[in-house]
């Protein structure tokens, strides 16, 4: 072990402390940008939803929880005006959730805003080191990175 690593357990609470910098200042600056009503599990939802729509069940199993919760979050949105329920083309019984343009567009004010900052913080620790975190970032978590699950990783 480095003489400069801490305890093994302030790695979880650092990257998670990265994690919530970023996801916190999304939403302030989402905020800002004319969705103040929207929420980290608003966009793991949206994100599940998809540029395809999805049904609330698919929802459901992308972000390992119940149809049941899915379908909460998803009347929640719905009722925002974020996403909307249409007919299934393939299943005249099914409804298929489809990101509205208020949608789309927060999900596009997040990704500028997410550019931002990276660059940020290539600017407070270097891009050389920002891109080698990144990197192995994506070597110790192999397959896991874009998981969507975390709220019901969270929840218990």
């Amino acid at each position: 072990m480095s003489e400069r690593a801490g305890p093994g357990f302030e790695l979880p609470l650092l990257l998670f402390a990265g994690f919530r910098s970023l996801i916190d200042e999304t939403h302030r600056r989402l905020a800002e940008q004319g969705h103040p009503d929207m929420r980290p599990a608003y966009g793991f939802a949206m994100q599940a939803v998809g540029l395809d729509g999805a049904s609330a069940s698919e929802v459901g199993r992308r972000l390992g929880i119940s149809k049941q919760a899915a379908g909460k979050t998803l009347d929640r949105l719905e009722s925002m005006g974020y996403v909307s329920r249409q007919p299934d083309p393939s299943d005249a019984r099914a409804k298929r959730v489809v990101l509205t343009e208020l949608g789309l567009d927060s999900l596009r004010r997040a990704g500028a805003i997410f550019d931002r900052l990276q660059a940020d913080w290539a600017r407070a620790i270097g891009a050389d080191r920002l891109r080698a975190l990144e990197d192995d970032l994506r070597t110790v978590t192999a397959g896991q990175a874009y998981r969507l699950d975390a709220q019901a990783w969270f929840g218990g």
